[in-house]
């Protein structure tokens, strides 16, 4: 047969009708004997080499025809073959149970002590102890980094097993410290394939805070290295690490050397990977010295990521702006460096956002009429030029540097050099300019006149030209004014430039999923900080709970877009325009994890992985979901529909129902807790995906405690209002065994993650945690005090919780006893 099978693999054409012949009739052979190859792998008398190809052979039977292959009793013993002495047996089982394990989890769940077990065994070993698998002194390389992809099928692993994994990472972080036993590529290669799989881990599993900044640093290391690939890893690898709670400020402590990264690197896969990684690491502290460093690198960034580069320091420019002065001059600085990269999306946001602020529209129109002095101005300047100074051009034109007719001169010097959109557009601000200065009606309509008579003109100016100018001649001055008042303030609305970064950076849900870190200590008052990286794909423009509150205007007020025809008035932003399971496996293993967190992965199976990115403010919650398509092929008639319970009201915003393949789309939910609750919300997915009707159902993270508001006390105080609470109804408590090491700095994130304020100097034993906050609901008000007694001795926790209402305490004691 090998003869046979190499002939076929190298001469003939893999198109040719032979292969489909000689394919249907293996897949027939493969089809007669599918059912005895389970049975071989798992004989207790089967040779080794036997096995390891039975394995190998009904792995690729899995992936090519999974229907041949039927889940049966020997699912659960082909997962003891991680056991077996034979380590080619071990390394061929391992990647058949990791594909098995992506489509059905819970039914090799106990693979993962077993492959801890081995793992441990593997790293803990001396090289010459398993000689005929060492690799340059590398102990098993591929089967380690088998492993340690296995294990990023499920959650963390129980208490038992987590402590010997944390070792085996720990190792691994450790031996990527020490001295190279060989200076071969080789033993580098195995070694760092190792260490980054190892991270991987750290990162999927994004619960052990030391672990995480350990990893940051080891990769810290790796960006100054002298290996092209080293450094592109290491910066990808960091990317993820930077959406952490926990190792976010230790990726933050290395930007310099990613700013240099960005100034000096040849390679230009790994320069784009440096803005990834800039992005990534963005936040309040240091965004204005990264979009000034992106700024100065697009002026001579490679064509091919420009687009990329704008797109994200728009959206950076927008969410961390307090001084949204600084906001107009990014934008506009963009334009001037790279007009022909600024897409619609981003000149069109600028203007949502000076409509919606009154303390910037002066400023915009100054800083735009400076800009369009300039004797070469790209196109884009001049569309941004004419929209806002039609609005706000009354606001400057008291300087005599700026008066209404040196205004209209500097627009109209530009029209005739503009593509038919943009003058389409200047038309309409010369209207505007009628009802806001009446003292050069007559000369725009000079304008307008001699527009609408021009022979071989486009159709839709003429078209304009014509009606402006009859409008500007029968209507009166109260109609002009009314007609054409200033816009007024966009209804709430999701912008659209993350969607354009998410379609331009391509088909990987992971990184779209990263766009949703953490922003700490978010608040939901009226700024931006949130606002676009809570953007929609642009197939989803259904108005939504954006924090800006940007959306559609009545036609009457607005300009036309760009590429409209037909109607002259009509708005430039305007929108053109839905039985549960039972819960899906591994999905209550995650819920648990959101309790103190609000953004993360919420659920991935072979098919679909849910994000979240949550805020809560006093009894009012917004959640942004994000559907990840990790297929080739369409979801059809894709549609969730969320299940609460009477004392949650809930708004889910409808999007569409085709979620192509590759991509993400989101989803908006708005909460009010109307009363306390018990049960948290559930979001049951129906779509359809190569004909068959899928269903998954996962409870969304919405609990109590997600109302809380965080109180701080002094302890006279404290112990004051405790002794209130001290009835039995009132009191809740619990004593429990803990599930991790006691860590002080884990258990304080988890208490302030929790919701409450974390009180310091107020427990007479210092080694106690207490908290104190009020749960906010439309009915009412609860307060609540906390008190979390760790026993180091015991390893052992007593958690009191009281509150005025016994429902209350008991489930908040139930939640935060949970997390520890």
């Amino acid at each position: 047969p090998l003869p046979g099978y190499l002939f076929i693999s190298v001469l003939v054409n893999s198109n040719s009708e032979l292969i489909r012949l000689i394919n249907n009739a293996i897949k027939s052979m493969a089809e007669a004997f599918a059912g005895e190859i389970p049975k071989i792998l798992v004989a207790g008398d089967t040779m080794d080499s036997v096995k390891q190809s039975a394995a190998l052979c009904l792995l690729r039977l899995y992936r090519t025809s999974p229907d041949l292959v039927p889940m049966g009793d020997w699912t659960s013993r082909v997962v003891h073959l991680l056991n077996d002495q034979h380590l080619g047996v071990v390394t061929a089982a391992t990647s058949l149970i990791t594909t098995l394990a992506q489509k059905n989890p819970d039914e090799f769940k106990t693979s993962v002590s077993l492959a801890v077990s081995r793992l441990s065994r593997i790293v803990t070993s001396a090289s010459t102890d398993l000689q005929d698998y060492t690799y340059y002194f590398v102990p098993a390389p591929w089967l380690s980094v088998k492993l340690l992809r296995l294990l990023q099928c499920y959650p963390p692993p129980d208490p038992s097993a987590r402590g010997r994994l944390t070792e085996c990472l720990e190792t691994i972080l450790n031996k990527a410290q020490e001295p190279p036993k060989s200076k071969k590529v080789q033993h580098s290669n195995a070694k760092n394939a190792v260490l980054f799989e190892a991270i991987s881990l750290i990162i999927h599993h994004d619960s052990e805070p030391n672990l995480l900044v350990r990893a940051c640093n080891q990769l810290g290391q790796f960006l100054q290295h002298r290996e092209t690939n080293l450094r592109y890893l290491a910066l990808e690898s960091m990317c993820t690490l930077a959406s952490s709670e926990f190792s976010h400020e230790a990726v933050k402590t290395h930007i310099e050397t990613v700013i240099n990264a960005l100034k000096t690197e040849r390679d230009v896969s790994v320069r784009q990977r440096a803005v990834d990684l800039l992005y990534a690491m963005c936040d309040r502290s240091n965004a204005q010295q990264i979009v000034a460093e992106m700024l100065n690198y697009l002026e001579t960034a490679d064509y091919s990521i420009r687009e990329e580069i704008v797109l994200k320091v728009a959206i950076l420019a927008e969410k961390y702006a307090v001084d949204y002065t600084w906001y107009v001059d990014t934008i506009l600085n963009l334009i001037r460096i790279a007009g022909d990269y600024v897409s619609e999306e981003v000149w069109y946001r600028v203007i949502q956002i000076v409509i919606n602020r009154d303390d910037v529209q002066g400023y915009a129109a100054k800083t735009v009429f400076e800009a369009l002095q300039a004797p070469a101005c790209h196109e884009n300047l001049v569309k941004v030029g004419g929209y806002i100074l039609g609005e706000f051009g009354n606001l400057i034109a008291g300087d005599p540097r700026s008066s209404p007719l040196i205004q209209f001169n500097l627009l109209h010097s530009k029209f005739h050099l503009c593509s038919v959109p943009t003058r389409a557009l200047l038309l309409s601000t010369y209207i505007k300019f009628v009802n806001l200065f009446p003292e050069i009606k007559t000369t725009i309509q000079d304008v307008l006149r001699s527009d609408s008579q021009l022979k071989n003109a486009d159709v839709e100016l003429q078209q304009r030209a014509v009606e402006y100018l009859r409008l500007s001649t029968i209507a009166s001055t109260d109609i002009l004014a009314t007609v054409l008042e200033e816009m007024p303030p966009f209804p709430e609305r999701e912008s659209s430039i993350l969607a354009k970064l998410k379609k331009k950076k391509g088909p990987n849900t992971v990184t779209d999923l990263e766009e949703t870190k953490k922003e700490r200590n978010s608040d939901m008052n009226g700024s931006t900080e949130a606002t676009l990286v809570n953007a929609s794909t642009a197939s989803t423009p259904s108005p939504s709970a954006d924090l800006l509150g940007l959306g559609a205007a009545p036609v009457t007020n607005s300009f036309p877009p760009p590429s409209s025809s037909g109607s002259l008035l009509v708005d430039v932003f305007s929108d053109t325009s839905a039985n549960p399971a039972s819960l899906a496996p591994g999905s209550e293993d995650n819920f648990a994890r959101f309790v103190c967190k609000n953004n993360g992965v919420l659920f991935e199976n072979q098919l679909l992985q849910i994000g979240l990115k949550s805020e809560f403010r006093q009894n009012l919650g917004r959640m942004f979901i994000f559907y990840g398509n990790k297929t080739s092929t369409q979801f059809l008639n894709f549609s969730p529909t969320l299940i609460c319970s009477e004392d949650l009201q809930s708004n889910i915003l409808s999007f569409d129902p085709t979620v192509e393949g590759g991509a993400q789309v989101q989803q908006i939910v708005n909460i009010e807790c109307i009363s306390d609750f018990m049960e948290a919300p559930v979001l049951n997915i129906q779509f359809r995906y190569g004909g068959a009707l899928q269903n998954v159902s996962v409870k969304l993270p919405i609990t109590l405690n997600k109302f809380f508001q965080p109180t701080e006390m002094g302890s006279q105080d404290f112990f004051q209002r405790w002794k209130q609470l001290s009835s039995p109804q009132q009191e809740m408590q619990n004593i429990f065994k803990a599930n991790h090491p006691l860590d002080t700095e884990i258990t304080k994130a988890k208490i302030i993650g929790f919701g409450t304020a974390l009180l310091e100097d107020v427990d007479p034993n210092p080694a106690n945690f207490v908290g104190a906050g009020i749960i906010h609901t439309k009915s009412s008000q609860i307060g609540c005090l906390m008190r979390l007694e760790p026993n180091l001795q015991a390893q052992m926790y007593r958690l009191t919780l009281r509150t005025s209402k016994e429902t209350v305490s008991r489930r908040l004691c139930e939640l935060l006893s949970e997390q520890f």
